[in-house]
């Protein structure tokens, strides 16, 4: 029987041999995956996922997320506080992320910024975060995975706040926002990533965004365990599922797969200078 990618007309392996994906934005310390990472990592590279950043949502519990990246070699990590924790860790001061980012399998800084929908932590709690996380990323270099949800106009205003003390390298992930802020990110020299929400039958506005947003800007990810795209909506998501993701990404932007894995990967390695292509991993052509 085929893998499941190719009944659904995502082929991994093209003429010119095989195709790379990465996963940016996945959480593989979560309980979801405990029993199973050997296997999950393995369909990951038979989807032609090169390689996985698995997401710190607090700092406090980074040695999980750590032994996680530590564990595989073409795993790396990030280093953050979630807006939803920040609250629990404003006492953690800059330096302290910036200590812990020096860790080699430490490539970005996050996940953080600001969510309005449960507003778990307050607004001034989650803008203090988001500023500290931007001042690590400035500092050190590592792009700033930036969560932001139902908060556009205050996220613009502290990302065009922030960018005029001094550019930092950082990612819109999972965006769900609207066109504005896509594109005054896209300004500011931000990238913008989608998730598995961009194949869902009713985001279509979404994927006119993700047409708009320039190739060498855009990247592609799971947000696994959750948000799997169509056809697993519903179901546990997991880094090979992010072939899925791509495939709609090209449909919307009238591209190849080919040259739409291209371009995001090549955006991957520019944007998260730590991670040496030599370690990501692709499937035999």
């Amino acid at each position: 029987m085929p893998p499941p990618w190719l009944r659904y007309g995502v082929q991994m392996t093209s003429k010119s041999g095989p195709r790379m994906l990465v996963d940016h934005h996945c959480h593989l310390d979560f309980p979801q995956f405990a029993d199973h990472l050997d296997g999950l990592v393995a369909r990951a590279a038979s989807a032609g996922v090169g390689a996985m950043v698995t997401i710190s949502t607090r700092i406090r519990r980074f040695d999980q997320v750590k032994a996680v990246a530590e564990r595989f070699d073409n795993v790396f990590c990030s280093v953050g506080t979630h807006p939803h924790n920040a609250h629990e860790e404003l006492d953690i001061p800059v330096e302290e992320i910036i200590r812990l980012s020096q860790h080699r399998k430490v490539v970005s800084i996050g996940e953080a910024g600001l969510d309005y929908h449960y507003q778990h932590s307050t607004p001034a709690a989650q803008a203090e975060g988001f500023r500290n996380h931007i001042a690590a990323a400035r500092e050190t270099g590592l792009p700033l995975e930036i969560h932001t949800r139902e908060a556009d106009a205050d996220t613009i205003a502290i990302l065009e706040e922030e960018h005029s003390k001094g550019a930092f390298p950082a990612i819109l992930h999972c965006f769900t926002g609207g066109r504005d802020l896509a594109m005054r990110a896209v300004d500011l020299g931000l990238y913008v990533s989608f998730s598995g929400v961009v194949s869902f039958k009713k985001s279509e506005d979404l994927r006119a965004i993700a047409s708009e947003v320039p190739l060498d800007r855009i990247l592609v990810e799971t947000d696994a365990p959750y948000l799997a795209p169509e056809p697993y909506r519903g179901k546990t998501n997991e880094p090979a599922y992010v072939a899925y993701t791509a495939a709609a990404l090209a449909k919307a932007r009238g591209i190849t797969i080919d040259d739409f894995a291209t371009a995001t990967t090549d955006n991957f390695f520019r944007l998260f200078t730590k991670v040496p292509r030599t370690a990501a991993r692709t499937i035999p052509a």
